[in-house]
């Protein structure tokens, strides 16, 4: 949420319009089991759910222009009307399939991506995806497909002109291999008695809408999709940047471009796939109560702490530790020591104008008294060029950690020549 937010209102400074859409995928055999689990009706578990991340944009700041639930009419409509298309377009059929079907991921796995683990708690073995590490069970089911397998020679050459499609690109380097290797057709609907909780297959009610088929599709329907001829841009799309968890990476840079390409619709042009939090260097886990509350630490450190600690060391590529410690750290160090101070050394003294000084900056002419060197000022002039760059990288935290070195050495230089900064 935090990432995304600084890439729309960095949009927003540099006076553009942006879009911000973000909500809870509602639907599919997870959360039916979970509910049943707490003993209430699917739905009324979703609202319950659903208000705990729309209190927690709130909370955090988030400037979206629309939390979506995948259980609004619009979208059901809009999923159904997709089904209709891909099904006229010779994209679905219907067929038996066999194979281990994972509900915390809510995908099949083949045979070559499954592996036997032990659960260290209990003792007991399981099959486990090799890529996620969660149990998977076997399954045979009548169900509808969509030909995913004609999309590979489409997919690679969108990805051949597209390079920066997916960032890191180790991870675009991972979708390619991946669809190299050659893809299966997708399961995308469940019998109505193994899964009712979701949309179902508008001319077939004996089947539901896989997760990941109706899940996706919330990104156009803010757009306004089913959109009238002529009027397909309006909304927005295609969107700038989808920004995902590098998990969930598979069903946003090959199905998701698969549907979209058979619907003769454009992908996104970017997607940022960011790396986890862990905590003790391990992967956070609710079974094992290895995680931390957001609410909870916002109001403990408070709000702005909680974006500038997030923004700030949150991993694109690589992973990034959880502690408490380094909040207070990045606090004192550079909200305390570093801007707080900054600020007040600017605008508190009286033998000079603020407003003076940042014309002069603007206009070229403030110069440093005394022992200034060409270095510093040259740092200081780079600075918007740089942190630019880092943005349209999609990289939030090395543009912040830009800013805060610039930070610390203008510090450095009022802790040196308190009173040398002049203008003309």
């Amino acid at each position: 949420m935090v990432l995304t937010d600084v890439l729309k209102r960095w949009q927003v400074l540099r006076g553009k319009k942006a879009i911000l859409c973000t909500g809870t995928d509602e639907h599919g055999m997870k959360i039916q089991q979970a509910a049943a689990k707490a003993k209430m009706p699917p739905k009324e578990f979703c609202d319950l759910t659903s208000q705990t991340f729309v209190n927690l944009a709130e909370r955090v700041g988030l400037s979206h222009d629309r939390f979506i639930r995948t259980t609004d009419e619009d979208h059901k409509e809009a999923v159904q009307h997709i089904w209709y298309v891909l099904k006229a377009r010779g994209y679905i059929y219907e067929s038996k399939h066999e194979g281990w079907y994972c509900v915390s991921d809510e995908t099949y796995y083949p045979e070559s991506a499954i592996e036997k683990r032990l659960d260290p708690f209990t003792g007991k073995t399981f099959m486990a995806s090799q890529e996620t590490g969660k149990e998977v069970e076997w399954s045979s089911e009548s169900n509808y497909h969509f030909r995913l397998s004609a999309f590979k020679d489409q997919l690679l050459d969108f990805y051949n002109e597209n390079p920066e499609f997916v960032v890191p690109a180790t991870r675009m380097s991972d979708v390619v291999n991946w669809v190299s290797a050659g893809l299966e057709d997708l399961s995308i609907s469940r019998p109505v008695e193994r899964l009712s909780w979701g949309v179902r297959v508008p001319d077939d009610p004996t089947q539901t809408i896989y997760v990941w088929l109706d899940a996706l599709i919330n990104y156009i329907t803010k757009a306004g999709y089913p959109w009238a001829p002529g009027s397909e841009s309006a909304g927005g799309w295609p969107a700038d940047v989808q920004v995902i968890g590098k998990d969930i990476v598979r069903f946003h840079c090959i199905y998701w471009p698969a549907f979209l390409l058979a619907l003769d619709i454009p992908p996104p042009k970017q997607i940022l796939a960011h790396a986890h939090w862990t905590m003790g260097s391990q992967k956070m886990s609710k079974s094992t109560g290895n995680v931390v509350n957001p609410l909870h630490a916002m109001d403990r450190f408070g709000v702005d702490v909680m974006r500038y600690y997030l923004a700030h060391d949150g991993g694109i590529k690589n992973d990034s530790d959880y502690g408490n410690n380094l909040i207070v750290e990045r606090y004192k160090k550079g909200l305390q020591r570093g801007i707080g101070n900054l600020a007040s050394r600017i605008t508190r003294p009286k033998i000079w104008s603020v407003r003076k000084a940042v014309e002069s900056a603007r206009d070229g002419t403030l110069r440093r008294a005394g022992a200034a060197t060409k270095e510093q000022a040259q740092m200081l002039k780079d600075l918007s060029f740089l942190v630019n760059q880092k943005m349209e990288q999609l990289d939030p935290g090395a543009a912040l950690q830009q800013i805060m070195a610039a930070v610390y050495e203008v510090m450095s230089l009022f802790l040196l020549y308190p009173h040398a900064l002049t203008f003309n």
